[in-house]
C-alpha cells in the first residue's frame, strides 16, 4: 500500500486539517470492497427529523462498530452492528495511514449524483472535541466541499474513487462540509467514516 503514499495535501487554511492522501489502494482492490459492501452490508435509508417532520432520505446509511454504539444526529439513533471483515481491513488501513484509532464506522450509499449531504458538522457530543474522522472513497468520482463558519469562506475537492481524507483537529468545530448533488454523475458512491465513539 505504502506505493501509494504522495504528498498529503492539507486543505484547509486555517482552523482545521483536512488531510487528502489520495488513492491508498489499487483499482482492484478499490473495485473488490465496492462490490462485497455494495452487496453485504446492511444498508437502510437515512432518517430525520427537521422542524418536527420526519424525514426519509434516498440515500441509505450503516452504522457499525466495536460494540452497540448508540450515534444520535439529526433527532435520530442509529445502534451499531457488529463489524465485517471487510470493514475491519478498510479500519486497519485508515489507521495505519491516518496515525489514528477508530471504534466505529458510519457508511453512506450514494445511488447516483442527485443523492448529496448539505452543509453540517460531525460535532456531536459522542465524538468529543477535535475528533479525528477517517474517509474512504469508493465508486463514482465526487466533489467534496468545505466551509467556514464564520468568515464563508469554501474549499473543495474531488475525491477519488479508492481515496482517503482525514479531518482532524478543530475542523468540525470551525468548518462545514458537503457533498454537493450533480447531474453529471450516474454511478454510486459508497463512503465510509471511521470515527470515535467515547463516554458510551
Amino acid at each position: 500500500m505504502d506505493l501509494f503514499q504522495s504528498e498529503i495535501i492539507n486543505l484547509l487554511p486555517y482552523d482545521g486539517e483536512a488531510n487528502y492522501h489520495g488513492l491508498v489502494m489499487t483499482p482492484e482492490q478499490a473495485r473488490h470492497y465496492f462490490d462485497v459492501l455494495l452487496r453485504d452490508i446492511e444498508w437502510k435509508n437515512d432518517e430525520a427529523i427537521i422542524f418536527n417532520k420526519h424525514i426519509i432520505t434516498k440515500r441509505k446509511v450503516a452504522w457499525y462498530g466495536d460494540r452497540q454504539f448508540a450515534y444520535t444526529y439529526s433527532k435520530t439513533t442509529k445502534l451499531a452492528l457488529p463489524w465485517t471483515q471487510e470493514l475491519l481491513e478498510l479500519k486497519l488501513l485508515a489507521e495505519r495511514l491516518s496515525g489514528a484509532t477508530y471504534n466505529s464506522c458510519l457508511l453512506n450509499l450514494y445511488h447516483d449524483g442527485s443523492e448529496g449531504m448539505a452543509w453540517h458538522s460531525d460535532d456531536e457530543q459522542s465524538l468529543g472535541p477535535n475528533t479525528v474522522i477517517a474517509s474512504i472513497s469508493l465508486g463514482a468520482t465526487r466533489k467534496f466541499a468545505f466551509k467556514h463558519k464564520r468568515s464563508k469562506e469554501t474549499h473543495s475537492l474531488i475525491l477519488e474513487h479508492g481515496s482517503l481524507l482525514v479531518m482532524q483537529g478543530a475542523t468540525q468545530t470551525h468548518w462545514l462540509h458537503r457533498l454537493p448533488p450533480t447531474t453529471t454523475v450516474s454511478q454510486a458512491r459508497v463512503n465510509l467514516t471511521f470515527r470515535t465513539i467515547i463516554d458510551q
